[in-house]
C-alpha cells in the first residue's frame, strides 16, 4: 500500500514537473519568439528607369535543313536603339529600352536583398556592314564575304526586347546618411541568373519569320549601383551593369539560329522604398547601422 502510495506520489510529482517545465519552455519560447519578432525587419523597393547598351561582336549560327542551309555569321556587330532620346513624353513608357527592379531587403542591418531584375534591351544586328559567311548555303559549301542590308533582304531584330530577366541577390554598403537619415548615398553589388524572352523578327536573303515572343536561353550578370535616397523612401539610382546571354533555338523562317555576347549597360532610375515591419532601422531618425554619418 505505501509502495502503491509512493508510486503514486512519485507519478503526480512528475506530472507536475513535466506540465511545469512545459509551460515555461512555452513562456520562454514565446520571449524568444517575441523578441525575435522585434528585431526581425524588411523593406520592399521598386524602382524605374531606361538604359544604353554596347554589345560585344558575336557569331550567329543559322540553321534551314529545309532549304539546305547550316552557316555562321561570323564577328557580326550589333546596336542598341534608346527610344528615351527622342519624345520620350510622347511616348508609351514601354516603348523605350526601360528596366524594373522590385526587391526585398530581409535581413536586421538591411544590407542584404533578394532581387527581381528586368531589362528591356533592344539588339539590332547593323545594316550595311560587311560580314564573313561561313558554312553550307543552299546545299553548297561557302566562305565569303556578304554585304548585310535591309535592302538585300537581311534583317535581325530583338527590337521588342532582348529581354534580360535575373533573379538576384543584393548586398549594400552604406556610405553616408546625414543624423535624421532624411538623404542617405548607398553603393549597392548584385549579381544573379535568369531567362531571356526575346521577341525575334528577323529576314535571311529574304525569307521572313514569324515574329513572336519565345524563350530563348539564359543570362547572368553583375551591376554596381550608386543609390541616393530623398526623405528615406524615394531614391535616384545611377547603374553600371555586365551581361553574358546565351540564345538558342531562336525562330527564323524554317529553322533556328543561336547566339551568345555580352552587354555593357548604364541606367539610370528613380524609386521607392518601404518599410514592411515596425522599427525598421534605416527608417528611423538615428540609424543604427555601423556606418559613416555626417559630422
Amino acid at each position: 500500500m505505501r509502495f502503491k502510495f509512493s508510486l503514486l506520489f512519485l507519478a503526480f510529482v512528475c506530472a507536475f514537473c513535466v506540465l511545469n517545465g512545459s509551460r515555461g519552455f512555452a513562456q520562454s519560447t514565446k520571449k524568444e519568439s517575441s523578441k525575435k519578432e522585434k528585431k526581425r525587419t524588411g523593406s520592399i523597393y521598386f524602382s524605374w528607369g531606361y538604359n544604353e547598351e554596347t554589345y560585344t561582336h558575336s557569331t550567329l549560327h543559322v540553321k534551314q535543313e529545309g532549304m539546305g542551309n547550316d552557316y555562321e555569321l561570323i564577328h557580326v556587330h550589333a546596336q542598341d536603339h534608346q527610344g528615351w532620346n527622342d519624345g520620350v513624353l510622347h511616348k508609351a513608357l514601354t516603348i523605350p529600352q526601360y528596366n524594373y527592379r522590385l526587391g526585398y531587403y530581409f535581413n536586421e542591418k538591411q544590407d542584404l536583398a533578394i532581387e527581381l531584375n528586368f531589362d528591356h534591351t533592344k539588339y539590332i544586328i547593323s545594316g550595311m556592314q560587311n560580314i564573313h559567311l561561313k558554312g553550307t548555303l543552299n546545299h553548297r559549301v561557302v566562305d565569303s564575304t556578304i554585304y548585310w542590308s535591309d535592302q538585300n533582304g537581311d534583317y535581325y531584330y530583338l527590337n521588342n526586347g532582348a529581354n534580360f530577366f535575373l533573379f538576384n541577390i543584393v548586398k549594400r554598403l552604406g556610405l553616408y546618411h546625414t543624423h535624421s537619415n532624411n538623404i542617405r548615398l548607398d553603393l549597392t553589388g548584385k549579381a544573379g541568373v535568369g531567362p531571356v524572352i526575346p521577341h525575334v523578327q528577323n529576314s535571311f536573303f529574304g525569307y521572313v519569320n514569324n515574329q513572336q515572343f519565345q524563350f530563348g536561353g539564359w543570362n547572368t550578370g553583375v551591376e554596381l549601383a550608386l543609390r541616393l535616397t530623398i526623405m528615406k523612401y524615394g531614391y535616384l539610382e545611377f547603374s553600371q551593369k555586365l551581361d553574358y546571354a546565351r540564345y538558342s533555338h531562336l525562330l527564323i523562317n524554317d529553322g533556328r539560329a543561336s547566339q551568345n555576347f555580352g552587354t555593357y549597360e548604364t541606367i539610370l532610375s528613380i524609386g521607392v522604398v518601404l518599410p514592411t515591419t515596425k522599427g525598421n532601422p534605416v527608417f528611423h531618425k538615428e540609424h543604427a547601422a555601423l556606418e559613416p554619418v555626417a559630422q
